[in-house]
């Protein structure tokens, strides 16, 4: 597929009419948008918000290429923006942009597709054609350029690589230093191949040998042999996601973001030659790479390693948990538009359909949540070994009425019975290890977990999920407000962290128990803390940026579809002001939903699942009046921004 097949005349503006980079997006989105290749410009915007969160797409040199893949997108497109003035897009060299190419391509999009975007991305590359495009008088014009210019590398590319080595090479290039790469960026669409092209360009100028592998959107492509590592002066790995590490033991490894590649491929090549770098897998390797991380991966790398054992347990459990949950109960959500008892053959709102949701929803999906979180609990613990017994326990668990809580303590009681296992069975012959993974640990690990469950663990569990059930469905409205308040004052308190994931946990637990008032209040006081924070930056402009005004348009959006997190920028500029706002508006929108009795069979919140909520009018206003309360809270503790 050629470039001209994606950007085509309609979707080209000769100047843009905006000046900042959100605008800017809004008009290339809006651009896609009329020409028919968007089915959701709302999920379009969020898509490019979040791969503008990992890294800026302004590589520089007057150039951007915002960029997403996702299910908001009809068909493979590109549109093109130009603004002769600039738009200051947060670039990587600090320049302004002028250029703006945004890619647009959906899930699960052919190879064909990426390729040109691939390309694309390589021929932005040349300083030549910029200026060209730059000085085009027309829509055609571009396209013929780019049409020109890739005809010429599809020409190189089909003939026999250049192998002589410039007469200005330095001299420490004489001998053909080799070097391999990898890049990777998050979408795996643009800024990968930008990387491999910035590298080879500029291998070929210095006269060393390179092979650049790209873990794109396509896959991973021109793989790297244990042959290409073994003969390799040194390695660089220039990516913003994860790649296969472990290959790379024992080279002199040099590991940075993705941008870098782009911006100074010749200082990543130089420190190459010079094995400038520590040797992976050692202490002093993974120290220096770590140096690389931006600040966001620091961050979470730092929160991370100051979580417990039991709480990494856990979430590795609920991690995992999670896609069963979410698509069975909104399959589950979907059957209850036929009526709450439509799944009932004995009912007269019957209905084989929705029946038929009812049992790959509640039946099988629901069926297997708990020993998936029992299960990926033992492995978390005791690696793949823990696996089957905790999936065995879980499902005890279940079928018991032990329920979620009897799958949580199956999951860590099958973990460290077999970390104890590991230790009984360290002594045995070399000759045996074989049959340890295979044979000892499940039999025995199965056994233990089992019989645990049925005569120590299930019985007293079973009685208090019971007890607690009867007791949340029969609680008074007062005690009920109560909850509701705990829960939404959780889920404000660290906004995605530990204590919020712990309301939402406890929310799933009750639907699993078919309770679905705890639930409505946890998702209408998790939408509340961005929502009360954009309505905040409307009102009363004169307390934020102009920055946190900017991103109060977005946060209207992510707190509509329940994303909790879009009120982080603001929790992280002034905490001790915003999170007292966040939670006091929060505790009110839970209690309100549970003091109207509103309920959520579905595990999620937002717009989305607005169809199924009971008491869906009260359900609105309970979450209104905790962005209002928030809003004003925020607007009374903050203190007026000098401009």
């Amino acid at each position: 597929m050629r470039i001209t097949e994606l950007l085509t005349t309609d979707t080209m503006k000769m100047s843009l009419t905006t000046n900042t980079k959100e605008s800017v997006l809004d008009e290339l989105i809006e651009v896609l948008h009329k020409g028919g290749y968007l089915a959701d410009r709302v999920k379009m915007k969020e898509a490019i918000l979040a791969r503008e969160a990992q890294s800026t797409t302004g590589v520089g040199e007057g150039i951007a290429i915002p960029h997403a893949k996702t299910e908001a997108v009809r068909e493979p497109h590109i549109a093109f923006g130009r603004s002769k003035e600039g738009v200051d897009y947060d670039s990587l060299d600090g320049q302004k942009a002028h250029l703006f190419f945004m890619i647009a391509v959906p899930n699960g999009s052919n190879d064909t597709h990426l390729e040109a975007l691939a390309r694309l991305s390589m021929l932005l590359m040349d300083e030549d054609l910029r200026q060209k495009i730059m000085q085009a008088l027309d829509e055609q014009e571009i396209l013929t350029l780019i049409t020109e210019k890739e005809n010429a590398l599809l020409a190189e590319e089909s003939g026999e690589p250049r192998q002589a080595v410039p007469e200005n090479q330095s001299p420490a290039a004489t001998h053909r230093v080799k070097i391999v790469a990898v890049t990777a960026c998050p979408t795996g669409i643009a800024h990968t191949y930008m990387a491999a092209d910035s590298l080879k360009k500029q291998a070929e100028a210095m006269g060393y040998d390179i092979k650049v592998e790209t873990n794109g959107s396509g896959g991973v492509k021109n793989l790297l042999t244990e042959e290409d590592i073994a003969s390799a002066t040194a390695v660089i790995v220039a990516a913003d996601k994860q790649v296969e590490m472990e290959r790379f033991a024992g080279k002199v490894l040099i590991e940075v973001p993705v941008a870098e590649a782009i911006r100074n491929p010749k200082r990543l090549l130089l420190q190459a030659e010079k094995q400038d770098a520590p040797v992976y897998g050692t202490n002093a390797g993974k120290q220096a790479s770590k140096s690389y991380q931006d600040q966001i991966s620091e961050s979470k790398a730092a929160r991370k390693s100051k979580q417990s054992a039991f709480y990494k347990h856990l979430m590795n459990g609920v991690s995992n948990m999670l896609p069963f949950v979410v698509g069975g109960g909104i399959i589950i959500a979907v059957g209850f538009m036929f009526g709450i008892k439509s799944f009932d053959p004995k009912d007269p709102s019957f209905n084989a359909f929705a029946k038929a949701l009812h049992d790959i929803g509640g039946g099988t999906a629901f069926g297997l949540m708990i020993p998936v979180l029992a299960g990926f609990i033992a492995m978390s613990i005791a690696d793949r070994p823990g696996l089957a017994p905790g999936m065995v326990g879980g499902l005890l668990a279940a079928t018991s009425g032990a329920g979620f809580i009897g799958g949580l303590i199956a999951g860590f009681l099958a973990g460290y019975i077999v970390v104890g296992l590991k230790k009984i069975f360290a002594g045995l012959p070399s000759t045996l290890e074989g049959i340890k993974p295979m044979l000892l640990y499940p039999l025995f690990g199965i056994l233990l977990t089992g019989l645990c469950m049925i005569y120590l663990i299930s019985p007293p569990v079973a009685y208090i999920n019971q007890a607690l059930s009867v007791w949340l469905q029969n609680m008074g409205t007062g005690n009920a407000v109560i909850l509701g308040i705990i829960l939404g004052a959780m889920m404000a308190f660290d906004m995605g962290g530990p204590i919020n994931k712990a309301a939402y946990t406890f929310g799933i637990a009750m639907i699993a128990n078919k309770n679905y008032l705890p639930h409505a209040a946890i998702m209408a006081a998790g939408m509340t803390p961005p929502l009360g924070l954009a309505l905040a930056t409307t009102l009363f402009k004169h307390k934020f940026t102009p920055q946190e005004r900017e991103a109060g348009k977005t946060a209207y959006v992510l707190g509509a579809t329940f994303i909790t997190e879009g009120a982080i920028p603001f929790a992280a500029a002034d905490p001790t002001r915003v999170i007292p706002a966040a939670m006091l508006g929060s505790a009110v929108a839970g209690g309100l939903s549970m003091f109207f009795r509103c309920t959520l069979p579905a595990p999620h919140g937002g717009i989305f699942v607005l169809p199924v909520v009971g008491n869906v009018g009260w359900y609105i206003v309970s979450i209104i009046a905790g962005t209002i309360v928030t809003a004003l809270t925020v607007n009374a503790l903050k203190k007026r921004v000098e401009e």
